[in-house]
């Protein structure tokens, strides 16, 4: 009989946990130990956290890490279209065999015992990556910090926590105070973090933290600075001053989360041609992602579509400053969100651009918020609002009303998913 395929392993991993979140770190050492703790034997770890921008910083970092020629391992979540997409092997996707294997490695070791589906599947990263060669890990926390799988790095190279603000609150808080408290929680003895733009609560929250544990940080606005020069940008810091374009990455927020790679590149003594590489180079699908080919696109052929997976105020407000300064078009949201979210405090910073919103529920997500749902919160943020069955159906009906408009399918990672899977 033919082995069990990842698909099949990730399936039954669901079912070793009640829940999907619980934190904690004691089931994840349990794991590591009996693997032989393959946590201590990673290439230097540069260990991300934060509420926006992990992932395009990471992205930028690898891409100018890259450039250097160097191998970099890179863990991510949650996966868009496939699992695979979480671990990066010295710059490339893990494959359907070797993900096999060190999830069944993990199964076995396991024995049944209680541990939620993103600890034993980070795990799974953290054993690949220590029998992989490379030159650097890029761990991108999952939820939170202090408590996140993640978190069993002894002595990173490098932290960075990204813009934090209100995202998870039944777990990490009610206040960015708290929540950039369990953030921090990523911080070690003597290990420099880049900390990107914070309100005030937060940098206070971080430095209170830091100042604890004993780790240096390298600041926003203290330590390095970041802005937008017509169609450049330019960075400073205690080394000099950077002239380079500006992020391939859509959204003036990409500018922030640049500077924390470069910050991060600079730190890490990498040579100049990382910095131009970093902003020009990176790739990170469902974050302002214009669709060019595919299924949905041939079904409303003169729309201009475009794809996020934002999904929080923060993201919403990053997404309304975004279409503010594309060329003016009729816009039109597809929007699908959980109920864990604040949809009124997502859709408000985007009423002002949009012309309406077409609600569809999350497709094979126990936790979507209805489409009716989402339109009578569309309609108390002073959206138009319709419900559709599908992103299909609701791209039709906006295509047929008007056939040259901008349609960003937004609210979720897990619609982005879907759609990106849908969308071939």
């Amino acid at each position: 009989m033919a082995a069990p395929g990842s698909d099949v392993i990730l399936e039954r991993m669901m079912a070793l946990h009640p829940k999907i979140i619980d934190l904690t770190l004691d089931r994840v050492w349990r794991l590591l130990a009996a693997l032989d703790n393959p946590q201590d034997k990673l290439p230097p770890v540069i260990h991300i956290a934060g509420t926006n921008g992990k992932g395009s910083t990471q992205a930028m970092i690898r891409a100018g890490l890259e450039a250097a020629g160097h191998r970099v391992h890179a863990y991510t979540s949650p996966h868009l279209a496939r699992f695979h997409e979480r671990i990066r092997l010295a710059g490339e996707l893990i494959s359907e065999p070797h993900l096999t294997q060190m999830l069944e490695e993990c199964y076995a070791a396991n024995d049944g015992a209680n541990i939620t589906y993103f600890e034993i599947t980070t795990c799974a990263a953290l054993l690949a990556f220590a029998r992989t060669p490379a030159d650097y890990t890029l761990l991108e926390v999952g939820l939170g910090g202090r408590l996140d799988a993640t978190n069993v790095i002894e002595k990173p190279e490098l932290c960075i926590i990204t813009p934090v603000s209100m995202d998870h609150e039944q777990y990490l808080g009610d206040t960015v105070a708290k929540i950039a408290g369990e953030k921090a929680g990523i911080l070690k003895r003597g290990v420099t973090c880049v900390v990107g733009p914070q309100t005030d609560e937060g940098l206070d929250a971080i430095e209170a933290i830091a100042a604890r544990v004993g780790a240096p940080l390298l600041i926003h606005g203290q330590h390095w600075h970041i802005a937008r020069d017509g169609d450049r940008m330019v960075y400073q810091d205690e080394n000099g001053l950077l002239d380079l374009p500006l992020p391939n990455l859509p959204g003036a927020h990409q500018i922030q989360n640049a500077g924390a790679a470069l910050a991060a590149l600079r730190y890490l003594g990498q040579p100049e041609v990382t910095y131009e590489a970093a902003v020009s180079r990176a790739f990170w699908p469902a974050r302002m992602q214009r669709l060019r080919y595919g299924p949905l696109v041939d079904l409303a052929p003169g729309v201009e579509l475009w794809l996020d997976g934002g999904h929080n105020p923060a993201a919403g407000e990053a997404i309304g400053a975004h279409l503010a300064t594309l060329p003016k078009r009729p816009t039109h949201l597809i929007c699908g969100m959980l109920n864990t979210k604040d949809i009124g405090g997502y859709l408000r910073p985007m009423a002002p651009h949009v012309a309406s919103l077409h609600a569809v529920s999350i497709p094979d997500t126990a936790a979507t918020l209805s489409a009716e749902e989402t339109a009578a919160a569309a309609t108390e943020a002073a959206i138009t609002a319709t419900v559709s069955h599908s992103v299909a159906a609701a791209l039709s009906d906006i295509a047929a009303r008007d056939p040259q408009a901008r349609v960003l399918i937004c609210g979720s990672l897990y619609l982005a998913g879907g759609v990106l899977r849908d969308n071939g």
